[in-house]
């Protein structure tokens, strides 16, 4: 067997190991699924296929983010370059929303990757790996930093918990559409491009709505 066939067949194994391993975090939870049986998924005879060719199971789940991060970042650094110079917050908002819808638009169907996503972020032990991998595109920073920009007043510990409400609406209402499809269920939106359409509806409410004083702040109760 030449070294050009070794790569390849690895290179397909790596792939089937990827594919039945989100499959399975996104219908079982990423712990409830051992790496014997994502080998087993991906038709592999041996146990230690994943071990193999990934290492660890943090490993494995960066490997996923990562194959889908570059198809997402491609749409995104378009959509980016067509929003220079925009002043407008629903198209930055846009830049942060479609990219990923597209993404899962372009897969068909079924999909896993919005409820392998919703498996992983609320985990206290993968949310890191997340935010890293995240932090590695520019043009998502430079997306975040251009919201920022409008709404310069906002206070240092409402942004930081906008950010998380937003981080959930994008993983939850993208894994609950999913799902629905997955399962046959009607879904509120007919399509990725109208589910995108009413995130960033909420979205833009969201980082505009006014902010309110808690008055019981420093209470104990």
């Amino acid at each position: 067997m030449t070294v050009a066939v070794r790569a390849e067949r690895a290179s397909a194994t790596r792939e089937q190991i990827l594919t039945a391993a989100e499959r399975l975090f996104a219908e079982h939870g990423v712990f409830a699924v051992s790496n014997r049986q994502v080998s087993e998924a991906a038709g592999q005879g041996n146990n230690a296929a994943v071990g193999y060719h990934f290492g660890t199971k943090a490993d494995l789940i960066r490997a996923i983010l990562r194959k889908n991060a570059d198809l997402i970042e491609h749409n995104r650094r378009r959509m980016l370059a067509e929003t220079e110079g925009s002043t407008e917050m629903r198209d930055w908002v846009a830049c942060l929303v479609r990219p990923s819808t597209e993404h899962l638009a372009a897969l068909g169907s079924p999909t896993w990757y919005a409820r392998f996503c919703a498996q992983v972020v609320p985990d206290p032990t993968l949310r890191d790996i997340v935010i890293d991998e995240a932090l590695t595109s520019p043009s998502l920073v430079r997306i975040v930093e251009e919201l920022h920009r409008f709404l310069p007043t906002l206070p240092d510990a409402v942004r930081a918990e906008r950010i998380d409400m937003t981080t959930h609406l994008l993983v939850h209402v993208c894994a609950e559409h999913e799902r629905a499809l997955a399962d046959g269920r009607p879904t509120p939106r007919s399509s990725w491009y109208g589910v995108a359409t009413g995130l960033i509806d909420a979205i833009v409410g969201l980082w505009s709505a006014p902010v309110t004083p808690d008055q019981r702040e420093g209470d104990t109760q």
